[in-house]
């Protein structure tokens, strides 16, 4: 086979040849590595311009790629070579690379000590395959949706060597054949015209070390404008594009010429350093720490962070809070979001309610009797307060009796003609609100209406929400953005009740709302404190209240084989990685009838590590889902059948961080991938695949507001620095049926006993307390 050379002219720069396609397409000899040595290309090798010669040329076509990292570009590949028999094994950095391209690859023999001869690239220069053949896997390979392997095989049976020209200048062609009607021509056109400025994008960031993964979410999000952008500010990099930081925006800006000490880069890294420690949980930043941080990420002096800082107020993009001491500095948004939030809640609590007071002791013990329930005396309290205040905090562990307080609240309201609407912070979360209430309930994204296109939340102080009593629970989980939408669309009469338990982990996102809420004083709170009967007899919230107290959980001793909590001692972490194994894999599912996959949850403190979520995910995925239908993103594969979790909220599909779903199927035509979360099904384009990830295992913050009918949890020495008493708290009380915890004793009394949570720097209860 004979690949043609991609044609036209042929400059020589900074020491590589660079290559013109027909269609417009800058293409190069690329070296897997290269520096500049006075003036000649040198390699990672040591090779000059003047010893490329010396390596071993190959042309042929990429018949199987075995392995592809999308970050890297390292790809291991089989090379069909002409005057070969077998395929050669070649092993390099490749851009894109896909079954039926073809490339001239320069490189040299070395034997593997396991797999045996391979060759290794130094340098490659793309080309395109002329023969039918070729053309034909390289159109069938997935590059092009709406062309799968039986449209490619139509479309060189009609075309033969002159398909790529067909589609790169007179495309309209393809109606004539067999599958293709005008909106597929319409989906390959783009989909083509896609390819080749995302190739000529790829091809522009390998200069700068950038791979390809995220090459595909730099064209995702700036399309045809993405290099022209890029040579303007690449610090929009860290800001617009999920998963791209500072650090790789700042490399790219060092090649780009940036100096270190712009005002461009000292502005984007401020943003950049407060906008972590946002994502880190802090509203707001000491002065004098953030600017030791500002130091230390950016390697600037203080006079230039100063008048950047400066100058950064002045635009409106930063703001100091001079009454928190020694001056606090925030990101605008966080400051807007905190002030609004202590604003909106002295409103709801000083305005009247839509409706006259009813008489509280009546109405308590009507709907008492009607549901036919005995209340422990917080309770009672905690209704009489919902019939009469404007706002109210319901707190406490489980088995306490929250969810019955819901239930005799609508009933309390039911007859008075009052619009009452439930939410809570997650989908599983308001579906078990409505299980449990038999009132609907809805997200809170939901509830207020949020849509991508129309920009935003549609419920808003404009347009609010037609309730005169909201009870959200879970409201733990909310934090401060969430919270400030969410009281921004409430009428100012309307009733507020936030059902919660202050014992878990904090929000994901920034602020411990809940916790300042209570800690202010200034609205009612109730805590629930006493244990109902049948959930007593349940070991699993026994151990809950006992962590929460800071003793030490244990098996209910008086008949263990009946118990639903487990402590197995394993002190290695290797051999507590096995025991996980056998657990999910058999152990449970035999003993107690669950689905390895479906019923059982395996939650653990950290990401890394043989027992954190990233090792785990891929022993679990080899376990429990061994073969089928697969695509890779990066070192993640992704399987037919898989249980996933979205990472980030998506609003415009409306999945949020922390849904499961399982993989319904794998388009490697259309380039999709469909999940199936709670029943509905969403569609994932492979350039989305970045937003979920195996979720055989996940950590424990990203657990909340679910619960599984069992939960397995590591728990180790290794984990010291996150072994928390409100970590372990929220990962016992996630499990419904059964909990097993596998680790040793020492870890989990340091986690007991450890009641200092990370500080979070947040000003909302001062704010409540003195406006």
């Amino acid at each position: 086979m004979k690949g043609a050379r991609i044609n036209a002219g042929r400059v020589q720069r900074n020491g590589q040849i660079e290559i013109i396609s027909s269609t417009g397409n800058q293409l190069r000899w690329r070296p897997a590595a290269t520096r500049l040595f006075r003036g000649q290309a040198v390699d990672s090798l040591g090779m000059t311009e003047d010893t490329r010669t010396e390596l071993t040329e190959l042309e042929g076509w990429i018949e199987k790629i075995s392995y592809k990292d999308d970050e890297t570009g390292f790809t291991i590949a089989r090379l069909r070579v002409e005057g070969r028999r077998h395929p050669v094994t070649v092993t390099g950095s490749l851009i894109s690379p896909l079954p039926g391209d073809a490339i001239r690859v320069r490189g040299e023999w070395v034997n593997h000590p396991r797999f045996g001869e391979q060759f290794k690239i130094h340098y490659y220069e793309p080309l395109v395959p002329v023969t039918v053949s070729g053309i034909e896997k390289y159109l069938g390979s997935g590059l092009i949706k709406g062309i799968g392997p039986v449209t490619a095989a139509r479309i060189v049976g009609k075309f033969g060597k002159q398909s790529l020209d067909i589609i790169e200048k007179d495309i309209e062609q393809l109606l004539s054949v067999e599958g293709i009607g005008k909106k597929k021509l319409d989906a390959i056109r783009k989909s083509w015209q896609e390819q080749n400025a995302a190739r000529s994008l790829t091809l522009f960031l390998q200069d700068y070390g950038v791979g390809a993964s995220h090459a595909a979410r730099i064209f995702r999000h700036y399309g045809g404008n993405s290099i022209r952008t890029l040579k303007e500010n690449p610090y929009r990099l860290a800001d617009d594009v999920f998963g791209i930081g500072f650090a790789t925006a700042d490399m790219i800006a060092e090649k780009l010429g940036f100096a270190k000490d712009s005002p461009l880069r000292a502005q984007a890294g401020i943003l950049h350093v407060l906008n972590r420690l946002g994502e880190s949980g802090h509203v707001y930043s000491p002065l004098e720490s953030a600017v030791g941080k500002f130091e230390e990420a950016l390697g600037i002096g203080r006079d230039i962070l100063s008048r950047e800082m400066e100058r950064l107020a002045g635009e409106g993009k930063i703001v100091y809070e001079e009454r928190i001491p020694g001056r606090g500095v925030y990101l605008a948004d966080y400051y807007r979001a905190e002030t609004e939030v202590a604003s909106r809640i002295r409103a709801l609590r000083d305005t009247p309610r839509a409706l006259a007071d009813i008489d509280s002791e009546k109405s308590v013990q009507r709907a008492l009797d009607r549901l036919a329930i005995s209340p422990a005396d917080r309770q009672i309290e905690a209704l009489k307060l919902a019939a009469r205040e404007k706002i109210l905090v319901i707190t406490g562990g489980p088995g306490t009796g929250k969810t019955t307080i819901i239930r005799a609240v609508l009933e309390i309201f039911k007859k008075t003609g009052m619009r009452v609407m439930l939410a809570a912070p997650t989908g599983r979360a308001a579906k078990r609100m409505s299980e449990a209430t038999g009132h609907e309930a809805a997200t809170i994204h939901r509830l207020l209406e949020y849509s991508v296109q129309r920009g935003g939340f549609q419920r808003n102080r404009n347009n609010p929400l037609v309730c005169d009593i909201l009870i959200v629970d879970e409201a733990s989980m909310i934090d401060i953005f969430l919270m400030c939408n969410l009281l921004c669309a409430l009428r100012d009469r309307a009733v507020l009740i936030l059902v919660g338990d202050a014992n878990q982990l904090p929000s994901v996102g920034a602020g411990n709302v809940l916790r300042d809420i209570i800690e202010s004083a200034e609205i009612p709170v109730v805590e629930l404190d006493e244990v109902f009967r049948q959930a007593g007899e349940s070991t699993i919230i026994m151990n809950a209240h006992r962590i929460r107290q800071g003793v030490i959980p244990s098996p209910r001793p008086s008949d263990p084989a009946m118990d639903d909590f487990y402590f197995i001692e394993r002190e290695d972490p290797a051999e507590v990685l096995k025991v996980i194994l056998e657990l999910v894999k058999c152990r449970l599912p035999a003993r107690f009838g669950l689905d390895p996959v479906d019923d059982i949850q395996v939650l653990t403190p950290m990401n890394r590590g043989i027992v954190g979520t990233a090792n785990l995910n891929l022993e679990l995925q080899k376990l429990l889902n061994p073969a089928g239908r697969e695509i890779s993103r990066g070192a993640r594969k992704f399987r037919l059948h898989d249980k996933v979790m979205q990472v980030r909220n998506n609003y415009d599909k409306e999945v949020f961080n922390g849904d499961i779903g399982r993989i319904a199927a794998i388009n490697e035509e259309d380039q999709e991938v469909k999940v199936f979360f709670d029943g509905r099904e969403i569609v994932y384009d492979y350039s989305e695949l970045d937003e979920i990830v195996p979720a055989y295992a996940i950590s424990v913050h990203k657990s909340q507001g679910s619960e599984y009918p069992a939960v397995v949890i590591p728990v180790l020495t290794q984990h010291y620095m996150l072994l928390q008493r409100n970590l372990i708290y929220t990962a016992v009380t996630r499990g419904k049926r059964l909990v097993v915890m596998i680790g040793t004793k020492k870890a989990l009394a340091i986690a007991v006993s450890n009641r200092k949570t990370e500080e979070r720097y947040t000003f909302l209860k001062e704010r409540l307390r003195f406006g």
